[in-house]
């Protein structure tokens, strides 16, 4: 495999999830945590016409309040930022109508703008340096949007309107020049987009469907506790374990299966013995209507 390009892969949640820690939602009021996307039960898929309306009122909404916002900021004004940056157009589509999709997740909208932000303006910089750069302006534009997708590729946060902001910060002139600056102007709009959707988006649909990723996360702190309480209970729990994978005998020999969970159309099988959190159950339960 080493020696096969092709076969490589990189997962970065492998490392990053056993330490990340569930969502705290459910310990929270209900009316609060409904707002941050939380649902004890699955909820009711809704028809076009009112999808579209949500849509329409979320866009409408959310990138008036940037507009005004960054009107009405003095330091925004001082550093000439444009009244909007053109990427929070297309980020608004994904945020109000595609919002299941995981590039509409906060974790993708928020760390993705961040992101190529950051690659696009130190691209524009390292640009600007060179006695021909305006000239080379346009293969600026395109190294800085092939960064950021890799970047986000890698990272597990693909926000396709980021693309466009990374290519912004080198080829437009207005956003060129704001440099450095930029970075609290797209951070602001982020936080503003990704605030009016928890309002808007959870009064009839369910948004955001995860906050990290749809995954187990923090299974590792989980792990070192689970073996804490084993190395406490001693011998007792040791062989609870032991009993746990007993499962049939075949040929008058005991067979251990693997746990595994079953989904059908319309339904879903979870072994006692897997732990899946509320998120990750409602996310599975979707997966089944689509089969």
């Amino acid at each position: 495999m080493f020696l096969n390009p092709s076969q490589w892969h990189f997962e970065i949640d492998d490392y990053l999830s056993p330490w990340i820690p569930p969502a705290p939602w459910k310990y929270l009021p209900y009316p609060i945590a409904h707002f941050l996307g939380y649902r004890p039960n699955r909820p009711r898929p809704l028809g076009n016409i009112a999808v579209t309306f949500w849509a329409f009122v979320g866009i409408l909404c959310s990138l008036t309040i940037i507009e005004v916002v960054n009107h009405s900021i003095p330091s925004f004004e001082q550093h000439g930022t444009p009244m909007i940056i053109g990427s929070f157009g297309a980020a608004a589509v994904l945020e109000f109508y595609a919002i299941e999709s995981p590039l509409s997740q906060p974790r993708n909208a928020i760390l993705g703008q961040l992101f190529s932000t950051v690659i696009g303006v130190g691209i524009s910089k390292l640009f600007a340096l060179g006695p021909v750069s305006r000239e080379l302006t346009w293969l600026g534009g395109s190294l800085s949007c092939a960064c950021a997708v890799a970047f986000m590729a890698l990272t597990g946060t693909v926000h396709p309107p980021a693309g466009a902001t990374a290519m912004l910060a080198v080829v437009d002139k207005a956003v060129a020049n704001l440099g450095w600056f930029l970075l609290p102007v797209i951070l602001l709009g982020s936080v503003i987009m990704q605030t009016v959707a928890l309002l808007l988006n959870n009064v009839q649909r369910r948004f955001p469907v995860y906050w990290w990723t749809p995954a187990e996360v923090g299974h590792q702190n989980k792990q070192q506790q689970d073996e804490k309480g084993n190395s406490e209970s001693g011998s007792d729990t040791s062989s609870k374990l032991e009993t746990t994978g007993m499962r049939h005998l075949e040929e008058g020999r005991v067979v251990e299966e693997e746990a595994k969970i079953v989904i059908r159309r319309g339904h879903v099988v979870i072994p006692d013995d897997i732990y899946i959190s509320t998120e990750e159950k409602t996310y599975l339960e979707e997966l089944s209507l689509r089969l």
